[in-house]
């Protein structure tokens, strides 16, 4: 049986199951039932009832400038940007007098002092400091308002594991300092994630490394190993400020710079005495702090997240799947995905006996997976199978494009554009991450038709070219998915009908024309 369209069939039929009004249903009928005429011959098809069922995919028709928000969210997501700015920041860091009168002097002294009296953070004005707040409320808004964004869907985990361990909850900050919350995020050291653990450090702490896991870059994990290294470094030093200190260069570095300071404790009298970028690094942290803990009093007005973390839950993988594969069968864009499951090195999930490797999805799509589940491995293993052929039959070698990567690119944008899965630019280009650098040329075999530069003379217009005089073709109508259409025509596949149009997704546009039959 063909998996694909079984597939494609389940989550289609759960599209059409159910929706708080039934335009989209109504009209589904309304399609089957009435006599259709196609190509001067009418046709008259017996009316078919939708079988109801409480656990269905809603599909609407989206919005243009909302797809435009959801675009910039996932560009976000994946920008190496903010990882950037946040490093060179915190190690170039400078404390020349900032003029920013928005802030006088003793506003700033008053804030600090109540800070410094609900957390356990030696929160003390000193020039040093007010110049890093001010130069970030200068000159790094839009990055702090990105980053806000980023930490509604971040800090409800943080906050939950720090609490388990006794760690003072706005350690979360320092998250921000270390990795700008990009859970992949490595440094030019090889510290790796949220929490950014050396190799050796995060073995230690239980954080595992292998060809297809990174848990540094799982949120959970690496949050917990984090509270522990924390909890451990404060019993060693007994100040919350030097065990900050310690967690960014190492307790050696810190117990030097307490020897070569004269015996002096205090973060700000040993600074000298630290490594350049330890140096910057508590300043960094409670310039965040601060910032984030008076964001209303300076205006600071940060987009809401798409998804938040309550909003999703875990499936523990029966088998090995990909992640192309899971976004294939549910819609849910690639990118999505990888920010739910960042630890996934190759974008495949493997099922290892005796480790608990789960998919992290959109709680919706948590119930309509595992109904299907059996038939989703099953597809997810055909697919595995097919990959042993060194092109799948859809490509021709001699359509071969050369890409060069534009700043703003990422992989996923770049796959749509050839309607090609990630798997397989990073298979073509033997490609181990996602990163990507600007310049960089990547082989692609497109599986839709991609028009190149277009000369003057060319015409905007894009019409489907039909090649076989004797081909039926039918115009994509409001309601209509592969599924209801190749109910229309007996013997027609949802496969065929991508197959015939070179179509990867199953989503339609109004007025599409398809090839349906070839006969």
């Amino acid at each position: 049986m063909n998996f694909r369209v079984l597939i494609a069939l389940l989550f289609i039929q759960f599209s059409f199951g159910q929706s708080k009004d039934s335009t989209v249903v109504k009209s589904s009928i309304k399609t089957i039932a009435v006599d259709t005429l196609i190509d001067g011959k009418s046709q008259v098809l017996k009316q078919i009832k939708p079988v109801h069922d409480s656990i269905v995919k809603k599909e609407f028709q989206d919005l243009e400038i909302a797809a435009e928000f959801d675009k910039k969210w996932m560009q976000e997501l994946f920008s190496s940007g903010l990882y950037d700015t946040i490093y060179k920041s915190v190690s170039e860091l400078k404390y020349d007098e900032v003029y920013y009168p928005e802030l006088p002097t003793d506003t700033l002294k008053k804030r600090l002092a109540e800070l410094d009296a609900k957390t356990p953070f030696n929160i003390e004005y000193n020039a040093s400091l007010e110049s890093v707040i001010k130069s970030y409320l200068k000159n790094r808004r839009k990055h702090l308002e990105r980053l806000m964004a980023l930490s509604e869907y971040y800090f409800p985990m943080f906050e939950k594991e720090l609490d388990n361990y006794d760690i003072p909850l706005e350690i979360k900050y320092l998250a921000i300092v270390e990795s700008a919350l990009k859970p992949r995020a490595k440094s030019r050291v090889g510290a790796t994630g949220l929490w950014q653990f050396m190799f050796a450090t995060g073995k230690e702490f239980g954080l595992d490394v292998s060809s297809y896991v990174d848990e540094r870059s799982d949120p959970i994990m690496a949050t917990e190993a984090a509270a522990k290294y924390l909890a451990r470094l404060y019993r060693i030093f007994g100040d919350w400020d030097l065990a900050l200190a310690a967690y960014n260069s190492g307790p050696g570095n810190v117990s030097k710079a307490i020897r070569r300071s004269g015996g002096y404790e205090n973060y700000w009298n040993i600074r000298p005495h630290l490594p350049r970028e330890t140096a910057g690094y508590l300043p960094a942290f409670l310039a965040t702090m601060y910032i984030f803990e008076y964001a209303d009093e300076h205006g600071f007005q940060p987009q809401k997240p798409e998804i938040t973390y309550i909003e999703t839950d875990t499936i523990k993988v029966k088998q090995m799947i990909t992640l192309d594969q899971v976004s294939e069968i549910t819609s849910i864009p690639m990118e999505m995905l990888q920010f739910l499951n960042p630890s996934y090195k190759l974008d495949i999930i493997p099922f290892i006996k005796d480790e608990d490797y789960v998919l992290r999805l959109p709680r919706k799509y948590v119930g309509p997976f595992v109904a299907n589940e059996a038939s989703i491995y099953a597809f997810a293993k055909a697919e595995f199978d097919k990959r042993e052929k060194p092109l799948p039959q859809f490509f021709d070698t001699n359509s071969r494009v050369r890409y060069r990567v534009k700043s703003g690119d990422y992989l996923g944008k770049i796959a749509r554009i050839y309607g090609v899965r990630v798997s397989q630019i990073k298979q073509w280009n033997g490609l181990r991450s996602n990163n990507l650098r600007v310049g960089q040329r990547l082989t692609i075999y497109p599986r839709k038709p991609v028009s190149q530069a277009p000369s003057k003379s060319t015409s905007s217009s894009k019409k489907v070219t039909i090649q076989d005089p004797n081909a039926k073709t039918y115009k994509v109508k409001n309601g209509d998915s592969l599924w209801t259409i190749a109910q229309k025509f007996p013997g027609v596949s949802v496969d065929n009908i991508k197959n015939w149009n070179n179509i990867s997704s199953s989503k339609l546009k109004i007025g599409t024309v398809l090839v349906v039959s070839k006969k």
